[in-house]
């Protein structure tokens, strides 16, 4: 039987050479990649894993890491996004280059910051544990031996004298199970994490470990080794920053967003400018509530919140006709009389609309650039509220608002472990009265959509005009660079696009 190339690379198994680059399906990425890759390729990988990752972060706060539900989620995640999940993935080469390369790839990413090699540290750890404990026995003792963790089983002889000990040091453990686990004799020094919690036996200098717990063993080592190379991976960053085809890449991937783009083709003439007062008590993320109350108490926004939220209101539907008549009325209400807004901000609005400068259609702004970028300053409303409020005064808006004690203290938690994206999809629970939305959230305009849908009965919004002429057109300067059908990283291009929009914000 003959195939085409492109089948038989679909049907390649590890064969000689190969199987000496990935002999097993785990790893510590302890050796980069080597070969050469498309940029197309290099962004794809890159894109798939930070998507992974996304999911790895979201399942591990809404679920108990390891039971069913987590299990079955995380699964399907890794099987769609062609990661191996199972030992059925232990002879599928093109899975595991591409879990080799998409690591390195976003450790190049997010080895910039603490913040970043933090987050990055603690996915990829959890990544690996559900991977770990998926293996078999007999896979994860060959991937013990490849990661040089060759434990020593100890002998049924010696687990059977030391039975009651093990039973009592072990916690839920009863004799009957002590002697049908397997257990290893580890040097404390690699067990020192399960010793402080007192989960095991100690005796002259050694830790008696169950396999069940041998995953705590493999995480601490794998923590110490994956912490110290996005230490020297940061120091080695000038070396790359110099590259111009990688670096724009990597500087977009550490606050990249992967979804829809929320442009205003989809969404223009869905709502009236007196709708938007009431959306915003219903149906707008805390920060863009807090960027309209301001508006209205202050009659006036600086730079960045006419940016956050004019680009906002320009997704969820407002023409550039409405956006126009919007902040104009708002403004002359404050300091600002008619013929200084049309000489010293109409453009600007115009401008973000695609209708001066180089007419680029710009797109509203994702949470992790609105979280990762421009942080709030004395006098500002914009930003995120969980990210940059004070803890005290996020608590008493979310009193203002109506959110439960509870709920206060579980959105503060989130936001305590640095959890932003988590603590709005909380936010959106409790102000929905829902106990799982089913989706990650990503983007304010997301947050409106899905909002609008559960409030209308999963219909979205009725169209209250009907004028294809305010259809606007994207310019074909803001091409995507990521050529997969999937939804990709529409923020790719749209910092270096904003500094051209900044320029006509800077007037307070």
């Amino acid at each position: 039987m003959e195939f085409s190339s492109r089948a038989r690379l679909k049907h390649l198994r590890l064969v000689g050479d190969r199987r000496d680059l990935y002999p097993h399906s785990l790893q510590f990425y302890l050796d980069p990649p080597t070969e050469n890759i498309s940029l197309v390729e290099f962004e794809s990988f890159a894109i798939d894993r930070l998507r992974l990752l996304k999911v790895v972060e979201n399942l591990g706060v809404t679920y108990v890491r390891g039971n069913d539900s987590y299990k079955s989620k995380l699964e399907a995640e890794l099987r769609k996004l062609r990661f191996p999940y199972k030992a059925l993935a232990e002879d599928d080469y093109e899975a595991r280059r591409k879990d080799h390369i998409s690591h390195f790839i976003l450790r190049l990413a997010y080895c910039q910051t603490e913040d970043l090699r933090r987050w990055f540290l603690q996915q990829e750890m959890d990544l690996l544990r559900y991977r770990f404990n998926e293996l078999t026995d007999g896979l994860r003792q060959k991937f013990l031996e490849h990661v040089n963790l060759s434990f020593e089983a100890i002998s049924e002889d010696l687990k059977n004298e030391l039975a009651n000990e093990l039973c009592a040091s072990t916690p839920g453990f009863s004799i009957l199970k002590v002697k049908e686990q397997m257990f290893y004799k580890v040097g404390l020094v690699d067990a020192v994490d399960l010793f402080r919690a007192r989960r095991v036996f100690i005796k002259d200098g050694f830790a008696y470990v169950p396999l069940k717990d041998i995953d705590a063993i493999v995480l601490n080592n794998y923590r110490t080794k994956l912490s110290k190379a996005l230490a020297l991976t940061a120091r080695s960053l000038p070396s790359i920053q110099s590259d111009e085809r990688l670096q724009p890449l990597l500087n977009h991937l550490s606050h990249s967003y992967v979804g829809p783009d929320y442009s205003v083709q989809k969404n223009t003439g869905k709502i009236s400018l007196d709708q938007i007062d009431a959306l915003s008590l219903k149906s707008f993320p805390i920060c863009m509530r807090q960027l309209h109350k301001a508006l209205r108490d202050n009659h006036h926004l600086r730079h960045g919140g006419r940016m956050q939220y004019g680009l906002f209101l320009k997704g969820i539907g407002l023409t550039l006709e409405q956006a126009l008549e919007f902040w104009k009325k708002e403004f002359i209400r404050g300091k600002v009389d008619a013929d200084k807004f049309d000489k010293g901000y109409a453009y600007s609005i115009r401008h973000s609309y695609g209708k001066e400068g180089r007419r680029t259609d710009y797109t509203p702004y994702c949470c992790m650039k609105i979280i990762m970028s421009n942080p709030p300053s004395q006098g500002d409303y914009h930003g995120c509220p969980f990210r940059h409020s004070d803890p005290e005064l996020l608590k008493q808006k979310l009193q203002s608002y109506k959110i439960p004690p509870s709920g206060v203290t579980q959105i503060l938690e989130l936001v305590k472990g640095m959890h932003y994206q988590l603590a709005c999809q909380k936010y959106f629970e409790l102000t929905h009265d829902v106990d799982d939305i089913g989706f990650s959230l990503n983007h304010p305009n997301q947050y409106f959509t899905e909002s609008q849908k559960l409030l209308s009965g999963g219909r979205e919004l009725k169209k209250e005009l009907s004028n294809p002429g305010n259809t606007q057109q994207k310019s074909n300067s803001q091409e995507s660079t990521n050529l997969n059908p999937a939804p990709t990283s529409s923020n790719t291009t749209a910092d270096t696009e904003l500094e051209g929009l900044e320029a006509y914000f800077t007037e307070d």
